[in-house]
């Protein structure tokens, strides 16, 4: 009886962060079931040799990757194992999966889609399959069946302190500290945010509700896997972490009573950590965070009400970095370019706020980006009727990559305007003693991928 299941991560640009979480998140509770499991990252892994020794005793394969380039790896597995064995199922999943569930499966490059949370519907899968079913009927999974598509009920969200811990076991730190020199850990004590910004896909997933381990859990989770592993930095990959303040606070209080000496980082909103007294913020440095992101996204009022960010503000933008340079914290500022109706002028006023933050605060560096328009968020209706066209297939959004550039509205001499712009923004605003740090994000922690600052 076979009792395998074979999990792909394809390859993606740039250095890995670490083993990829949402595949060991999946393979927690198989493997307590009694499957076999074996876990393949791109990033580290020759996943194309493996996958051809994998396949032959596997039971289904599930490959997960977000909308971009990743997808063309994906399709690349597929194909590859629908030569080597086309009587194996395959599941594609992860965030493009979930988002356009309809037109992925129409791909004919999957048998299943698994939507959202998807620690329970790959379990209920793989038993289906041991027993000699093709899974139809489980729910948060959309499957071809013989000529027509079958869209099951939504799998409504679970609290994520119901799942085992994502098996780290399964991960090869060794190989990744080869490939990047680190040994690092992506880990996320939460899920989900509270703000409905209307450029992300976190809500539509989450529906802005926050789903958290308690702090005792997380603070015995990390330090184990710390001490056991001998890492030196945690990514926590939480959309906003400190959304209970109080929680982080004693998150990072527990980190320091364990004695237990690393570095961790993760990402916020500017609100959240100015709830934060001085002390506080201190002690988030002590306990070793060295690193923290915000989206702050543009210091232009119209276009932060535009965005649906009424939570940011421009002075405690300021105040964040105050707050994190008295600590001794590096802080990046993730920057939104060409949001629709964004002017020359907004643009203006956002590097003008940034610049004077700069002066004030050297340990404040940027991340500037164009806006990408991925599937799901809020504002496609408006996008639509400004020109944007989204792929009508799942190969056409592997062009919608961070970075990319597919609005109208930023074309020509706009787009020569604003690549002047921000090259002289980014010349005066470097500090020579954070160009080397690597610039983190919640999307380029689930990525592996460092944001650029550059503008195409």
């Amino acid at each position: 009886m076979k009792d395998k299941v074979v999990l792909l991560y394809p390859g993606y640009e740039g250095p890995p962060l670490g083993p990829p979480l949402s595949l060991l998140s999946l393979a927690s509770p198989l493997l307590e079931d009694g499957f076999q499991v074996r876990v393949l990252d791109g990033a580290v892994d020759p996943v194309e040799e493996a996958l051809k020794t994998e396949i032959a005793d596997s039971l289904c394969i599930g490959i997960s990757f977000l909308t971009g380039p990743m997808i063309r790896g994906a399709v690349a597995l597929s194909r590859l194992a629908r030569s080597l064995r086309p009587d194996v199922p395959i599941v594609f999943g992860g965030w493009h999966s979930s988002l356009l569930p309809e037109e992925t499966l129409r791909s004919g490059f999957a048998d299943i889609i698994v939507r959202g949370q998807g620690e329970r519907s790959i379990l209920e899968i793989a038993r289906h399959l041991r027993e000699g079913k093709f899974p139809t009927t489980v729910a948060g999974t959309s499957v071809q069946g013989g000529m027509e598509e079958i869209h099951n009920p939504e799998r409504p969200a679970e609290n994520i302190n119901n799942f085992p811990t994502p098996a780290f076991s399964l991960a090869d730190f060794d190989a990744y500290e080869r490939r990047t020199g680190m040994r690092k850990l992506p880990f996320a004590s939460s899920l989900g945010c509270p703000y409905a910004c209307h450029y992300c896909t976190d809500q539509v997933f989450y529906e802005r509700r926050f789903n958290a381990y308690p702090v005792s859990r997380v603070v015995a989770d990390v330090t184990d896997l710390v001490a056991r592993h001998r890492l030196q930095s945690v990514a926590l990959l939480d959309s906003n972490f400190p959304v209970n303040v109080k929680r982080a606070v004693e998150i990072a209080r527990g980190f320091i009573e364990s004695k237990v000496r690393f570095d961790w980082t993760f990402q916020a909103s500017t609100d959240l950590l100015c709830r934060m007294s001085d002390d506080e913020v201190c002690l988030l440095a002590q306990s070793g965070v060295t690193h923290m992101g915000f989206g702050t996204e543009s210091a232009s009022e119209r276009v932060l009400e535009w965005m649906n960010k009424k939570h940011q503000r421009i002075d405690e933008m300021f105040e964040t970095a105050r707050k994190s340079e008295k600590a001794g914290i590096r802080v990046t500022f993730n920057l939104i370019l060409g949001y629709p109706g964004e002017t020359e002028s907004d643009r203006i006023e956002t590097f003008r706020v940034m610049s004077e933050i700069f002066r004030k605060y050297p340990n404040v560096s940027f991340s500037p980006n164009i806006f990408t328009p991925y599937p799901g968020i809020s504002i496609w209706p408006q996008l639509r009727t400004l020109g944007v066209k989204d792929p009508q297939s799942l190969e056409g959004w592997a062009d919608m990559g961070l970075g990319s550039n597919h609005l109208p509205w930023l074309q020509g001499e706009e787009l020569r305007k604003l690549k002047r712009l921000l090259k002289e923004f980014l010349l005066q605003n470097r500090s020579p003693r954070l160009a080397s740090n690597p610039v983190v994000t919640r999307r380029s922690l689930l990525t592996g991928q460092g944001l650029r600052s550059d503008v195409s």
